[in-house]
């Protein structure tokens, strides 16, 4: 088990968001959350992203309870064992692709070649070697998110969390990000969780989770 969540609440002033949502997810596991807007998916991802603390309920990830932990050291913890794709990929429009990937290892301040060498070898594994030197505006949509991918992968992170990663991307482009999860699944052991409204993705997954008010509706 990579990650356990039980019994997860959170409400926003009087509005109850999650009312109780327990999950658990084994490591090199691919699981979708879907539902209609306003189900609580985003919040319930960001919570087990450890963005946000829930206001009861434990989590786990990778045999830690993760908010025993204060901010400084869960801070440290999120960016060595969790990966982050959204929907915007979020690169830093005057760095290259390189330098992109590389921040999560300084962040853990690793050095400048360390950090180079993982990162040249994720873009090479995603196909975007010949990319490295160029910056955002010069790459296409697919390409940037798959920068993005390169960069949760960097501290080679104990899972992945996506919200919406496909939402932006045309039909062919969503395709090849969906099938690249996959592949990294298949080569990395990488575990995933992804909220999508895209129905081909979400029945791809090795687990569809509903949510419904709140809740997992089934």
């Amino acid at each position: 088990m990579i990650l356990e969540a039980t019994n997860i609440t959170k409400q926003y002033g009087q509005l109850p968001v999650l009312k109780g949502v327990s999950l658990a997810v084994n490591k090199g596991e691919i699981v979708s959350l879907v539902g209609p807007s306003g189900a609580g998916k985003s919040t319930l991802l960001h919570i087990m992203g450890t963005l946000d603390r829930p206001d009861s309920g434990t989590l786990k990830i990778d045999g830690k309870d993760v908010f025993t932990l204060g901010d400084k050291a869960l801070a440290a913890f999120r960016n060595q064992s969790i990966g982050f794709i959204f929907q915007f990929h979020h690169l830093l429009p005057e760095f290259t692709a390189l330098e992109n990937v590389c921040i999560p290892a300084f962040i853990q301040n690793k050095g400048k070649d360390e950090a180079e060498a993982r990162a040249k070898e994720l873009l090479s594994l995603l196909k975007l070697d010949h990319r490295v030197g160029h910056k955002p505006s010069e790459l296409s949509g697919g390409e940037q998110q798959r920068v993005a991918v390169a960069r949760a992968l960097m501290n080679n992170p104990a899972i992945i969390m996506a919200d919406e990663p496909s939402g932006n991307l045309d039909t062919n482009n969503a395709r090849d990000l969906h099938q690249l999860f996959f592949d990294l699944r298949d080569k990395l052991k990488q575990t995933f969780i992804i909220v999508t409204h895209n129905e081909e993705l979400a029945n791809m997954a090795d687990r569809k989770v509903n949510m419904k008010d709140g809740k997992i509706a089934d």
